[in-house]
């Protein structure tokens, strides 16, 4: 992962749950189109940053269940990705997965949809570049096909 050069402002520990479906689709989250918001108007995985003191499986697991009602039986970690934007914030989002299982229904609390998309229809959402290695990483993981 590229790290500009010049100082650095802070560290903003984020994490996010890929939530599969047993046919590799995965949840996405519409978020909100707000000035400021980071990604936003962007198709991306639930998650948010972590309060003070919080494991960064707890905050994934937390923001899942803010964000989408959706209790996953079973989180795993994935991966870990840093980027700087341009005001020299590093964002350090670990990734988690895990399967949906198909009994409870997931709400949008937040953004403005949620949606399970197949692998090979997500070229017609726009979402983050980074989100395409993300979720090949989980389907990896999880043992599915596109």
């Amino acid at each position: 992962m590229p790290v500009k050069e010049g100082p650095i402002s802070s560290i903003d520990m984020v994490a996010a749950t890929a939530v599969l479906r047993q046919d590799g689709a995965m949840l996405l989250q519409h978020r909100d189109n707000k000035p400021g918001l980071r990604a936003a108007g962007l198709w991306g995985l639930p998650g948010g940053h972590a309060e003070p003191g919080e494991s960064m499986l707890d905050c994934a697991r937390r923001e899942l269940r803010e964000e989408t009602d959706y209790d996953a039986p079973e989180v795993r970690f994935l991966l870990t990705f840093e980027s700087v934007d341009e005001d020299g914030t590093v964002y350090r989002v670990t990734y988690f997965w895990c399967r949906y299982d198909g009994l409870q229904p997931v709400t949008c609390r937040e953004g403005q949809a949620l949606a399970f998309v197949k692998r090979s229809e997500a070229g017609n959402y726009p979402i983050p570049n980074n989100l395409f290695g993300v979720w090949d990483a989980a389907l990896a993981a999880a043992g599915a096909t596109t």
